[in-house]
């Protein structure tokens, strides 16, 4: 299943994604998009750092990269604590009159059961608040997600410049 949010709108249809590899260090894809492998707390940390470094690229204010840099460190920390390994990749993208980044956080562990309970505040798995992807979709101004039991999570997020 997949949940969609487009600036307020949210959806649901069945379409899953899944990672295709994983890398062993942070790498270039080209000039504009950076790829990371989550594994580990410290990994949460480089997933900020590689937000902070690429946002003035995407033109992003400094407090729409925090914003993203925040609701990254939830994605990567719920790939740690529920997946064990997963991957970022982090684009810049100019899509018409707009620029902004995109990342896309995959990982191969278990899945989301029930994707639409997950996106609800308060709803966890573990000992935690529940606000992890509740609040990493509010703080993006587009946010996708997709999971099936047994086939990962795919996450995507998109943060443009104002």
């Amino acid at each position: 299943m997949t949940i969609s949010h487009d600036r307020g709108r949210t959806s649901l249809y069945g379409v899953h994604a899944h990672a295709e590899s994983l890398e062993d260090a942070v790498s270039t894809l080209d000039g504009c998009c950076v790829r990371a492998p989550i594994g580990e707390e410290a990994d949460v940390a480089m997933a900020r750092k590689v937000i902070r470094q690429l946002a003035p690229r995407g033109g992003l204010s400094e407090a729409a990269a925090h914003a993203l840099a925040t609701a990254v460190s939830e994605i990567a920390r719920n790939i740690v604590v529920h997946a064990a390994v997963g991957e970022l990749s982090v684009c810049v993208v100019h899509d018409c009159d707009r620029r902004g980044l995109i990342v896309v956080a995959c990982d191969t562990g278990p899945g989301i059961p029930d994707p639409e309970r997950a996106m609800q505040d308060g709803y966890s798995t573990v000992e935690s608040l529940g606000l992890g992807l509740s609040s990493a979709r509010r703080l993006v101004d587009d946010f996708a997600l997709a999971s099936a039991p047994g086939r990962g999570t795919t996450v995507i997020l998109k943060k443009w410049a104002s």
